[in-house]
């Protein structure tokens, strides 16, 4: 209870201070693969047009005077960012400017001489999706050889010792099962961070209820964590997703914290400043083409620090509200509703207890 106490104090101080740590540039929309889960629902001719670097590079010389550059951390996603030829340039000129720079990648184009060439533009990290074994991760992505092509360029990764760099898996019925003989490939491809996470039904996941795990296989998936944890062969944690009540000190560094808005900013596709891009919802709070985006981020995003309008619905009276504070932002529909309570799944699954009343 201290230790919440605290941890409260300072969530709340922080978004008072609000230091933007990590920003987002949504650089394109289009996409080599088809992926169920898909919450931007790309595609390969994507509506809305690349973002100019040149309209990007606006923002960052706008904010590099009132920051340190070396503090913030701006991360390369889509669409899938490597389908972007001039990747490389723009990762050149943030270096140059100070900042250091990394992408969140599907992986099918990162070949050996595509990672020198980030490498030497500077890349500080890389992230791969990897969605399981090959039919479950090819029947998520919706994309022939997708396993291979990702296998391939974790494996060229392992091999990049002055990168950070991790992989990311999103669990559902088709994988859940494969958790563990997943664990033991990943160790044999000599990954040694790896980041888990859940489906929320936004975007092409919002009508498949094929992707949604029950509430029983959601705790499993938390006790698969903790045991992989406790193996200290490969540094596991779950995503930021909500409050897990039991399981806050077991599968995470430290408690539960929603980021977005208060240190995450992301700049999407069309211009729109928002929290982070696993927000599907309108909470947009500006756009770079009519806006200062230093001025949105230290002037507007109340919804993102003042969470007390969560406090209603399913949250009204809950006793965890006061730690959770509504869940992750990206749980939320466009009608400011929440989606999925994290720990109500945890305590249904458990007990059928009702959630902290």
């Amino acid at each position: 209870m201290i230790r919440d106490e605290l941890w409260r104090a300072y969530r709340h101080n922080n978004a008072r201070l609000h230091p933007l740590r990590t920003l987002f540039w949504e650089c394109t929309l289009r996409c080599n693969m088809r992926c169920r889960h898909c919450g931007s629902d790309c595609k390969t001719s994507a509506a809305v047009p690349d973002m100019p670097a040149e309209d990007f590079f606006r923002v960052i010389d706008e904010i590099a005077p009132h920051l340190n550059p070396h503090e913030v951390f701006v991360i390369f996603t889509g669409g899938e960012a490597l389908l972007r030829p001039d990747l490389e340039a723009c990762g050149l000129e943030l270096y140059r400017r100070g900042f250091p720079w990394g992408l969140v990648s599907n992986g099918c184009l990162l070949d050996e001489s595509r990672l020198e060439r980030l490498r030497c533009s500077g890349i500080h990290s890389v992230t791969i999706s990897l969605d399981g074994l090959e039919s479950a991760h090819d029947w998520m992505r919706q994309t022939p050889r997708g396993f291979q092509r990702a296998t391939r360029a974790i494996a060229l990764l392992a091999k990049a010792p002055d990168l950070l760099w991790d992989v990311v898996t999103c669990v559902n019925p088709r994988n859940y099962g494969q958790l563990e003989e997943l664990e033991r490939y990943l160790l044999q491809l000599g990954v040694r961070r790896w980041r888990i996470f859940s489906i929320f039904p936004m975007g092409r996941a919002s009508g498949d209820p094929d992707l949604q795990l029950s509430n029983e296989q959601f705790v499993g998936v938390l006790e698969f964590v903790r045991r992989v944890r406790a193996k200290g062969r490969i540094h596991c944690s779950y995503a930021c997703e909500g409050y897990l009540g039991p399981y806050e000190d077991e599968v995470r560094d430290s408690p539960y914290y929603c980021r977005a808005g208060v240190e995450i900013a992301s700049i999407l596709c069309d211009g729109s400043i928002s929290g982070c891009t696993s927000i599907r919802t309108n909470m947009h709070q500006g756009n770079i083409y009519r806006d200062s985006f230093w001025e949105v981020w230290n002037r507007r995003f109340e919804p993102y620090r003042d969470r007390r309008w969560t406090k209603k619905g399913q949250c009204a009276d809950c006793k965890a509200w006061r730690y959770c504070e509504g869940n992750g932002l990206h749980l939320y529909d466009d009608r400011g509703d929440l989606l999925s309570c994290s720990l109500r799944r945890v305590l249904d699954a458990k007990d059928g207890s009702p959630l902290g009343r």
